[in-house]
């Protein structure tokens, strides 16, 4: 699986396309646009949710989604799943938000209403099964993910279709961290990267230490000498230009592939969402 997934990353890195169909969905006071990857056949399928970081979604030539994203999206699709890559940044007219010093658009109160209109857009349709529709997310994508399987996020209807199971990849936890509460609605699986140093994986840590057992299953996996974005392609390198409220300077952080902590991480969050699939 190593292999093939290195060779997937690489292929999408250097040019190769892999598209998806171009969606568009009714969002939180806007249209949400996305990616949409189906498998062959009439469904109804299982689903997944997919929430870029704050990088945004394409590639620096902007036809085309980020290589690593694409990879998931074919990863759910070949093995049965229905995703969607939602678009949070260009229907707002944003390309990125990394580099920000203040970000208009936020993991915590906009991109959980992104989520759950993907969640009932996909649940909507003949070839979804609504009862499991999962969710994915990378970076603040990942924020929006914690933000999202919380009690009380917003966005969420009074009633109407629930995520089946989260995934949130590198995250940043601290302000979750040190509410007094946190309690999560469905399944939630966390992956960090022991060395990351823009959404330190400490926090994580203390994030389920300190509310695992309060509401559904929350769980965290650590890679040792894994950075941010450690499961995309791409030699570790330091970007100067974004945002970091986890350096002492406020600026830069290092990002870069780790093909053994991809594999695996790979392989956990597939027997992850499997096991919450039945």
């Amino acid at each position: 699986m190593e292999r093939a997934l290195a060779a997937f990353l690489l292929s999408f890195a250097a040019g190769a396309s892999a598209s998806g169909d171009r969606v568009v969905f009714p969002g939180p006071g806007i249209e949400l646009a996305g990616r949409l990857y189906r498998p062959e056949g009439p469904g109804p399928f299982p689903a997944f949710v997919l929430m870029h970081g704050c990088s945004g979604m394409w590639r620096a030539d902007g036809r085309e989604p980020t290589a690593a994203y694409v990879a998931w999206a074919e990863h759910w699709r070949q093995r049965g799943y229905l995703a969607v890559l939602v678009d949070s940044f260009g229907p707002r007219g944003q390309k990125e938000i990394c580099t920000q010093r203040g970000r208009p658009i936020t993991p915590h109160k906009d991109r959980p209403r992104d989520a759950y209109a993907a969640l009932e857009w996909l649940a909507a349709r003949p070839d979804v099964d609504p009862a499991r529709i999962h969710l994915q997310g990378w970076s603040n994508g990942a924020m929006a993910v914690l933000n999202t399987v919380k009690e009380g996020a917003p966005g969420r209807p009074a009633s109407g279709p629930e995520f089946r199971s989260a995934v949130a990849f590198y995250p940043g936890c601290v302000q979750l961290a040190n509410l007094p509460d946190y309690r999560i609605r469905v399944p939630l699986l966390i992956q960090s990267g022991e060395a990351d140093d823009w959404t330190p994986a400490r926090h994580c840590e203390a994030l389920v230490q300190k509310f695992a057992g309060r509401s559904s299953p929350m769980e965290i996996d650590v890679y040792p000498e894994a950075h941010h974005a450690f499961d995309g392609v791409g030699a570790i390198r330091v970007r100067p230009d974004v945002r970091n409220l986890a350096s002492s300077t406020g600026w830069g952080a290092t990002v870069g592939a780790n093909p053994q902590a991809r594999a695996q991480a790979f392989r956990r969050t597939t027997d992850w969402v499997a096991e919450h699939n039945r």
